[in-house]
């Protein structure tokens, strides 16, 4: 029943979506049309396209085709209704006039959905109306040119006349009227003003619609600029729903105003009723263009102030619970915040450490500390500097302290010191336990498996780290400033040359590549990172580079095992499965029969029990090499498990060869095997399926099983053959 209920309840909700924009493209289309055919001027805004448009930027892609059926079914409707207006008297005409606001449509709104897949807090509202407008630009005048054209082949219109009504009623429409039904359907309840202020939003805008009409309800006296202050109001206080009602209220009312006859506009003599529309619109666009940037840039100023609180919030965080001592020093020494870890990492309260304490500084360590103090200050640079620090309870820690200079958050014409220090007590013990030998200590380093790098916007090695010498047996100062070319060779360059020219271009890559180095073949890993000055210019790049060798090798002898049996070195049962699919797949193609031998030890488990389990091991091995000596290379041996193999042929074209087959898979074990100073003889019983067209994998080895078990029941030590679809 629920399943029902849903079903119905989202049955219920298309029809309702797809009804409300019925209604209301069929109301603005028909009230566009009437008003041109009632008052003889042209449209001063077409309506109907922003509407569609704003309506699909505000739901998902799947329900566009839909939307767009409708709104084309709601326009040809209008048409018909009202009789098509001033354009499109000829009948023919009408729908493709529809098809071509369809085409206006979908550039806009599929170019407005590719660069802004969907609207959140953190969309950029600025780079939104930009990229709207100028797909708002191109789409009014792909229409234009195309209703012009039809215009004037099917009904002998002037071309240029019809572009012109049309650019301008339909690019201001567009620009209007979509801002206003997306940012309406976006924000939905929120529409109606933020819960406490909505009384104050209805008042500004009663303010405004009284000024509006005021304005034009006269024709005496210039008074355009007068709407300006309240709708500016409006949008500021109230932000996009501001903005959506305003605009729509000033472009109701300009619009009606203007089409009737009334207003400021009646005050230029001897203006044609399509030039007061002309100013109609030209002024609705200044109006909106004083406005919509306004909303934008209020959108993105309350984006950029919710991205600056989240980053005080997040700083706050890390700084309050990271176990690191963080601190803010002024240029004095004066100590502006200082992190409650203090009291964990030190055992002091942040009150008590506020006060500068050089004193508790080791004095062995105290001149160091202020010279990269005041080099630090002198230089600009970021300084790690490792000294003892003295704990309440009196004892000495290491710490490691990260201070570089930033502008002060707030004392904005200061600098201050940004301190971050951590206990690395045990990692300095380990050092100095390392240090008795200076040698050593430089062997270690300098064996750290990565050759570092940078390399010039030239493709020059301007650096490189002395790890090189040990993969390529090349001195580092023999490599700075020769070219990637000259150090590499030309074999190996144009592998190289696509990330070079990748990073060269900003942007990093990692990959792998193989190299013969020391007459050792190698495989590395290289990443390679744009690498830019202080002042954010292209500086060449910095290469990574580490030997993976043991890594691919590894893997090499992971993927042997994973399809050989560690045993005896040929196929497991993985590997065996995969090839009789492949096989049985391509037999059942070429209609060619499939041989099939399972092998089983005769008695091992007594051999096991006689000699024990390494003698066993010893007897699989020199079983698997005389089965591989016995049977042909393109046959597949595999070990199932256990003393149990299997022998996998193909080719076999008939039942003597697979008998002869067989007898060579028993004869192979005619010489005794040899353990130690002993002689073992050991026997093998071979069950076979010669088949074609067995149908499955299960049904052949279940015929093999089958001879298995006879060759058992007959005395072991032979083979049995079964034969199907020959």
């Amino acid at each position: 029943m629920y399943e029902r209920d849903g079903r119905n309840n989202s049955r219920l909700a298309w029809w309702g979506e797809t009804a409300v924009l019925f209604a209301v493209v069929l109301a603005s289309v028909s009230y566009s049309l009437l008003l041109t055919r009632h008052t003889g001027n042209i449209a001063t805004i077409w309506l109907p396209n922003g509407i569609v448009v704003g309506t699909l930027l505000s739901v998902s892609g799947k329900k566009w085709p839909r939307y767009l059926l409708t709104a084309f079914a709601a326009y040809l409707l209008g048409q018909y209704l009202t009789g098509g207006g001033g354009l499109a008297r000829w009948l023919p005409a009408r729908p493709a006039l529809g098809l071509i606001n369809g085409v206006e449509i979908l550039v806009v709104a599929g170019t407005v959905r590719r660069a802004f897949p969907r609207f959140a807090n953190d969309t950029s509202f600025l780079m939104l109306g930009r990229i709207a407008m100028g797909a708002t630009l191109v789409a009014c005048v792909l229409s234009a040119l195309l209703a012009g054209t039809l215009l004037s082949l099917a009904m002998g219109t002037a071309f240029w006349t019809t572009v012109d009504l049309w650019l301008r009623s339909h690019l201001l429409g567009m620009v209007i009227v979509a801002t206003l039904t997306l940012v309406a359907l976006t924000q939905r309840s929120r529409m109606l003003g933020v819960p406490g202020r909505r009384l104050l939003l209805l008042r500004d805008v009663t303010l405004l619609v009284a000024v509006t009409l005021g304005v034009f309800a006269q024709s005496r006296y210039p008074l355009l600029f007068l709407v300006f202050a309240p709708l500016l109001y409006v949008v500021f206080h109230h932000r996009f729903p501001g903005l959506v009602i305003g605009m729509s209220v000033v472009a109701l009312i300009t619009t009606v105003a203007t089409a009737m006859g009334d207003g400021p506009f009646e005050l230029i003599a001897h203006a044609t009723t399509g030039e007061r529309a002309l100013l109609a619109q030209i002024y609705l666009g200044v109006v909106c263009a004083s406005v919509l940037p306004v909303a934008l840039a209020l959108a993105d100023r309350r984006r950029l102030v919710r991205q600056v609180h989240d980053s005080k919030n997040r700083y706050r965080l890390l700084a309050e619970y990271a176990s690191d001592l963080v601190m803010r020093i002024a240029r004095d020494g004066t100590r502006r915040y200082v992190s409650p870890s203090v009291r964990d990492l030190l055992g002091w309260e942040v009150s008590e450490f506020m006060t500068p304490r050089p004193d508790l500084i080791h004095p062995d360590d105290r001149e160091r500390v202020a010279a990269a103090v005041e080099t630090l200050w002198a230089t600009g640079k970021p300084s790690l500097t490792h000294y003892r620090l003295q704990r309440r309870a009196g004892d000495y820690i290491w710490i490691e302290a990260l201070v570089r200079i930033a502008p002060s958050p707030d004392r904005p014409d200061e600098m201050e010191l940004i301190y971050t220090g951590r206990d690395v007590t045990e990692s300095i013990l380990a050092e100095q336990a390392l240090a008795d030998s200076e040698k050593r200590l430089r062997t270690i380093t300098d064996n750290v498996p990565a050759v570092i790098a940078h390399i010039d916007a030239q493709e020059r090695y301007s650096f490189v780290n002395g790890y090189v010498r040990e993969i390529t047996g090349q001195e580092p100062d023999d490599m700075v400033g020769k070219s990637v070319q000259e150090v590499r060779g030309h074999v190996l360059y144009p592998v190289l040359k696509p990330h070079i020219d990748r990073a060269l271009a900003g942007k990093s890559s990692t990959f792998e590549y193989e190299a013969d180095y020391g007459g050792h073949h190698h495989y590395f890993q290289t990443t390679y990172l744009p690498a830019t000055t202080a002042t954010g210019e292209q500086n060449g790049f910095y290469a990574l580079t580490t030997e993976i060798t043991r890594i691919k090798l590894a893997e090499q002898q992971l993927a042997y095992l994973a399809h050989n049996d560690m045993l005896t070195g040929i196929a497991n049962r993985r590997h065996f499965n995969d090839g009789i699919r492949r096989a049985m797949q391509h037999a059942s193609i070429t209609q060619s029969p499939l041989l099939v031998m399972l092998v089983d030890v005769d008695h091992f488990k007594q051999i096991n029990d006689s000699y024990g389990h390494g003698a066993g091991d010893t007897v699989l091995r020199e079983i698997a090499t005389r089965l591989k000596a016995a049977i042909r290379k393109s046959d597949l041996l595999a070990r199932l498990g256990g003393d149990e193999f299997v022998i996998l042929c193909d080719d076999i074209d008939s039942i003597d060869v697979a008998e002869a087959m067989a007898q060579k898979i028993t004869a192979a074990m005619e010489e005794p095997i040899a353990l130690g100073d002993r002689d073992l003889p050991v026997t093998l019983s071979v069950g076979a399926a010669l088949c074609r067209d067995i149908g499955s994998v299960d049904a052949m080895m279940q015929r093999a099983d089958e001879a298995l078990y006879r060759a058992k029941g007959d005395g072991r030590a032979c083979y049995r053959l079964s034969v199907s679809g020959l």
